[in-house]
């Protein structure tokens, strides 16, 4: 599920990771590739978006390519100092790797304008992709923004069909009803680029969300209906 919180970005800082209770730390610090990316993966989703960017650095120069994935995403975690040229860069090199957790960066990234003219087309083929091995986090980011891409109805025609059949795929592989919070909260909030915000649209799959039995998709659907 850490994959979603990664997507999402609206996680709680935390500085346990790095302590010596992290399961990850000690073969991080022993120069295990593997260790740094998921110690690094860890501090990302906590907040910790300096220290993630240093351990995520150290195993990419290892070449791992989740971790190029990684620092593609720290690059744009900041919407008043995104770099997507960077950004699209490193996670270039990640697919070329073979990371899925690559794609799903590339895809968002290709489509936002400011990395440039959108291409739609590729960016679901990499989402198409990485939904394949549901065993992953990957496959569930994937499946997530496909639909996402659907609900928005932007570069391809709005289609809240479609929208719902990629949502309920990566819902069946993660928590119900939680991909159509996350398009809610989305849709709330905009992202520069990508989602203009638009409240009714937000309401609309916080219901959804909220129907399936996902609560935290209720308490938002009330709050925003009662004008918090």
């Amino acid at each position: 599920m850490k994959r979603l919180c990664i997507l999402l970005l609206f996680c709680v800082s935390s500085a346990w990771a790095e302590t010596p209770d992290s399961p990850y730390l000690q073969h991080a610090q022993e120069g295990d590739s593997r260790a740094q990316f998921y110690l690094a993966d860890t501090l990302f989703s906590a907040g910790e978006y300096q220290q993630a960017e240093s351990w995520a650095a150290k195993s990419a120069a290892q070449g791992d390519a989740d971790a190029l994935a990684l620092l593609a995403q720290l690059k744009i975690q900041d919407p008043n100092a995104a770099d997507y040229q960077q950004a699209k860069s490193l996670a270039e090199q990640a697919v070329e790797l073979g990371s899925k957790i690559g794609n799903v960066t590339l895809a968002r990234i290709l489509v936002n304008t400011q990395a440039g003219t959108p291409d739609y087309p590729k960016a679901m083929k990499l989402l198409e992709s990485a939904s394949q091995d549901i065993e992953s986090d990957s496959a569930v980011d994937a499946q997530m923004f496909y639909g996402l891409l659907y609900a928005n109805g932007v570069g391809i025609a709005q289609d809240d069909e479609k929208a719902t059949f990629w949502f309920k795929r990566s819902s069946a592989i993660s928590r119900t009803g939680y991909a159509e919070y996350w398009a809610g909260m989305l849709f709330l909030n905009g992202e520069k680029g990508f989602i203009t915000a638009n409240k009714q649209r937000a309401l609309q799959w916080l219901n959804v969300s909220c129907t399936e039995g996902f609560d935290t998709g209720c308490e938002m659907f009330d709050q925003i209906s009662n004008g918090g």
